[in-house]
């Protein structure tokens, strides 16, 4: 049966880092304790004022075409998963599209927030899977969070970060790599708890909004439950393996939303799993959101904890509730 198989990664990052201690010069406060021993995050890389999401999405990409040894004009699609896009409307990858040149593809973008990159990367496998005509597909994850921070608020700004990550997927006649089982879930009790609520047609940007300064900065406007992540990865999780007929044992690499290190461990433990089956970039990279997937499998393919045949799991959660996991062959 026809799939896709990864035939090239990319990232980017801008080349402004912030570290634990400018932010606790600029928080008034020191929080590097607390954020390195939750979050694990160390230092994080900010867009400068000129720079917006396509820039570093388009520098992903071209990144993943030269990983991946295709030029642009052999892309048939272009999918962009991000909740902070570089315009409201038109979508994000069509931008893309003009800066790579890549005339023959087509786009759209998904905006499932954290978890936008696994239900985009479930997208274009299925894209390929389904329809010949696609046989190159590029997938983009990109975070431009800092643009919505409030520097002044602790619980924020200490944690998100901006970053880009692309991968090339390239149809696979054999079918002995690629897409094995994927599931999306969402919990939509939660969709006005995190979030950047102003901007859109609920609440449209006005001289009061900007005035106010609260809405139009991402906030986490009611207490998320912990265990949201906690129980619902190792669920989904355990149903993305077994709809792939494997078992943990049979995964090679799970690699998780990047947001907590504390989390990740937890749920490593809690399914019996070794830290070493695991990979994480917040200590160098922060939390880059809809990016941090593409990114830290960029990073675990560099770090050569990935080879040919290994079974990998991609388990994201984000605002909404939206939660994606799949299970892939490398």
């Amino acid at each position: 049966m026809r799939n896709a198989q990864i035939i090239g990664t990319g990232v980017a990052v801008p080349d402004k880092v912030l570290t634990n201690a400018d932010l606790s010069a600029m928080l008034g406060e020191d929080i590097n304790d607390f954020v390195v021993n939750n979050l694990g995050i160390e230092e994080r890389h900010v867009l400068a004022d000129d720079q917006s999401a396509a820039d570093i999405a388009t520098e992903a990409a071209e990144n993943a075409l030269q990983n991946a040894g295709i030029t642009a004009d052999e892309l048939d699609l272009i999918i962009v998963a991000s909740d902070t896009p570089e315009y409201l409307s038109p979508g994000t990858s069509v931008v893309v599209q003009h800066r790579l040149a890549a005339k023959n593809a087509g786009t759209f973008d998904t905006n499932c927030a954290c978890a936008g990159f696994v239900t985009a990367l479930d997208t274009a496998c299925k894209y390929i899977m389904a329809d010949r005509n696609y046989k190159n597909v590029l997938v983009i994850g990109v975070y431009a969070m800092t643009k919505f921070l409030d520097w002044t608020e602790k619980k924020t700004a200490t944690i998100f970060a901006d970053g880009a990550g692309a991968v090339l997927l390239k149809a696979d006649e054999s079918g002995t790599s690629g897409l094995l089982s994927s599931k999306l879930e969402a919990m939509g009790e939660y969709h006005d708890f995190l979030g950047i609520f102003a901007g859109g047609s609920k609440m449209p940007i006005s001289a009061d909004v900007l005035e106010k300064n609260y809405f139009n900065k991402v906030r986490f406007a009611k207490r998320m439950p912990p265990e949201i992540n906690f129980y619902g990865w190792q669920k989904i999780v355990s149903e993305v393996v077994k709809r792939a007929e494997l078992t943990l044992d049979d995964i090679n690499l799970f690699l998780w939303t990047q947001v907590n290190l504390s989390t990740i461990k937890e749920v490593m433990a809690a399914m019996e799993l070794p830290m070493a089956r695991t990979h994480t970039i917040m200590q160098k990279w922060g939390y880059t959101g809809s990016a941090c997937i593409p990114m830290v499998l960029h990073d675990a393919i560099t770090e050569n904890k990935l080879k040919r045949g290994d079974n990998i799991v991609f388990c994201a959660s984000g605002g909404g509730v939206n939660m994606a996991a799949m299970v892939l062959r490398y």
